[in-house]
């Protein structure tokens, strides 16, 4: 009937000390040895180069390309890194790229240096700073937009599947920028609300997501873009499709394209619905008010979404039958016109960014 047996003395380890904070030093896009390597290389892309016919390199064009750290390998000098207001100009510099280059070509340069960016501010420990709000908020922008507008091209064009893990990985950081600085307070930021919006609408219907967003502070959980996303959030999950397409026709350009990806899915589920629902052989339901309640650019549209999904059309409406519903992933990124390209005007891409993130 012993006591309880005396703590052990815990023998004391030295305190394993603190990761150097590399201060970056460049003060141009590309670091100049980056630069001068690159071009002995001949690896400059025609975005780098100056305007045609000359096309000659110029290195206030040139932005650092993203490098995978390697093990074993010294950390990088700070003239090889760029300091916080370098890294919002380049990805200024990124957003107003509207050239005649290839979509899908402009895409994968910005998407590279994007990367190259987040590394930037990670080496630098800037992860709690004021300053990639600043910068990950416009990465997000291109993001998002991009996303939607190479939805349609093949997979040897645009990687639907990385584009995705750029974007989460990308979120994450965000949000953590919010959570906290270095010294553990909370970021009061005006535009968090919109990007915490744009979250949950990108991950509409996940759990995980959802659990996240209800345990942020009530002001920014409360406000009038959250409790929008909340509400289609939950629309989509309790299968009230109506409510889900009125309330996507009031998103602005960028949540739109954030909500996009869901839409096919949305469409679908509320096909297999009627098709339960209206099973009968001699019902018609007119395709113009389907078009309208799934919120589809016109009747042609819904009459091809029905058509996919193995529902027969007859006297102007489709036929809902149970029996012949088949699912299909060949519309999964259609384009939309109404939900959607209507809504973002004549902005550019970095106008847009600027107005987004202000």
């Amino acid at each position: 009937m012993g006591g309880a047996e005396p703590a052990k003395e815990v023998e004391e380890l030295p305190e394993t000390p603190k990761p150097l904070t590399i201060v970056g030093t460049c003060a141009t896009m590309c670091p100049a040895s980056e630069f001068a390597r690159r071009l002995r290389q001949g690896r400059l892309h025609r975005l780098e180069l100056g305007p045609a016919p000359e096309c000659r390199p110029e290195p206030s064009r040139a932005v650092k390309e993203y490098s995978r750290p390697a093990a074993g390998k010294p950390p990088p000098s700070p003239e090889e890194l760029r300091p916080p207001a370098m890294l919002l100009a380049t990805i200024q510099h990124l957003l107003g790229l509207e050239s005649g280059e290839v979509a899908v070509d402009r895409y994968a340069f910005v998407a590279d240096r994007l990367r190259a960016i987040r590394l930037d501010l990670t080496l630098q420990r800037l992860a709690g700073q004021p300053c990639t709000i600043a910068i990950l908020e416009r990465a997000l922008v291109f993001l998002l937009h991009s996303g939607h507008h190479l939805c349609t091209q093949p997979p040897t064009h645009f990687d639907a599947h990385l584009h995705r893990a750029h974007l989460q990985e990308s979120f994450a950081a965000l949000r953590r920028a919010y959570r906290q600085d270095r010294d553990g307070a909370r970021h009061a930021s005006a535009t968090e609300p919109r990007f915490q919006a744009l979250f949950l609408l990108y991950n509409l219907g996940s759990t995980e997501a959802l659990r996240q967003i209800l345990q942020l502070p009530e002001n920014v959980r409360t406000s009038p873009e959250l409790s929008t996303a909340l509400a289609i959030n939950w629309a989509f999950l309790e299968r009230n499709f109506a409510r889900f397409f009125r309330l996507a026709r009031g998103l602005p350009y960028l949540p739109s394209c954030a909500l996009h990806q869901h839409f096919a899915n949305a469409r679908r589920e509320a096909l297999l619905t009627f098709s339960h629902g209206f099973n009968a052989r001699n019902c018609r339901y007119p395709l113009s008010h389907l078009a309208q309640l799934l919120a589809l650019d016109d009747a042609e549209d819904a009459a091809k979404l029905c058509q996919a999904h193995g529902l027969a059309m007859a006297d102007g409406g489709v036929v809902f039958q149970k029996g012949s519903f088949k699912d299909t992933p060949a519309l999964a990124h259609w384009p939309s016109c109404l939900l959607v390209d209507s809504k973002r005007g004549n902005a550019t891409l970095r106008e847009l960014a600027e107005s987004v993130c202000s």
